[in-house]
């Protein structure tokens, strides 16, 4: 008996998933060179090829990279399909895929393995290079509204969230970051003034929740001006989960526009 409701269980999550339609999402490709990012991308439900819109970039993390243009869409991507989200909320939103053997920003694990090493040196990996080339050709295109644009990811994608924040800070309108880590010093120093809306569970067994209440700390100590840190008691690494669900993460999301700098 117990065996039967186990696969009763297996086979009604599978049909959960198989019953998912991400068919909104268009499958893509940016490529640059020799090199190629798949992404997916969903547009209004009533797009106007004329008119600039908001932009969403969500990283994914460890556990979706390949190249399949699918697995990326696994936790997030149901948010933005909600017709009262499409409705209310307007823009583009881009899932990037990130090659098997890559990572969206560089980082060594720590003898704890809680990936706590951030590695800021050099250059960007070639994949977060691509996501940013492919924001600029959408703003350059003018099909994205360059005082909107939104960027989250989470675990191995916060990193590269917290990454691209403190190397193009006046790029981004607002970021919510869930389960990373950042480069504490260099972020606060070059990215305090973009809003952000940080996320981990209290009981993370795979991302330490410490370094970002160590970022968070840091940057209220900077005086930052619009920085939120949501820790879920009991929650261990999957806190997108609670994160997702919270009503007022598009509403905040939405309402930022980056400010323009007077000469």
């Amino acid at each position: 008996m117990k065996n039967i409701l186990s696969l009763l269980f297996l086979f009604s999550f599978s049909t959960t998933l198989s019953a998912q339609d991400f068919s909104a999402y268009e499958k893509k490709q940016f490529i640059k060179g020799n090199d190629t990012l798949h992404y997916r991308i969903l547009y209004p439900a009533k797009y106007k090829k004329n008119k600039a819109y908001p932009l969403v970039m969500f990283l994914h993390g460890s556990g979706e990279r390949g190249n399949d243009n699918e697995a990326q869409l696994t936790h997030g991507a149901k948010l933005f399909l909600e017709p009262t989200n499409r409705k209310y909320f307007e823009g583009i939103v881009i899932f990037p895929q990130c090659p098997k053997n890559m990572t969206w920003s560089k980082y060594k694990r720590s003898a704890e393995k809680q990936w706590a090493a951030v590695d800021s040196e050099g250059e960007a990996p070639i994949s977060q290079q691509l996501v940013k080339q492919l924001m600029d050709s959408l703003v350059d295109n003018r099909h994205v509204n360059p005082r909107r644009v939104y960027l989250g990811g989470l675990s191995m994608g916060a990193f590269g969230a917290y990454d691209l924040l403190r190397r193009y800070p006046d790029f981004f309108a607002a970021a919510f970051p869930i389960c990373g880590i950042a480069d504490i010093p260099l972020l606060v120093q070059n990215a305090k003034e973009v809003p952000m809306w940080i996320f981990h569970g209290e009981k993370d067994p795979v991302v330490s929740p410490e370094p970002n209440r160590e970022l968070y700390k840091a940057l209220m100590t900077a005086g930052a001006k619009d920085v939120t840190y949501s820790e879920y008691p009991g929650v261990a690494h999957d806190s997108w989960t609670n994160a997702f669900a919270e009503p007022k993460l598009l509403p905040w999301l939405f309402s930022h526009k980056k400010r323009v700098k007077k000469n």
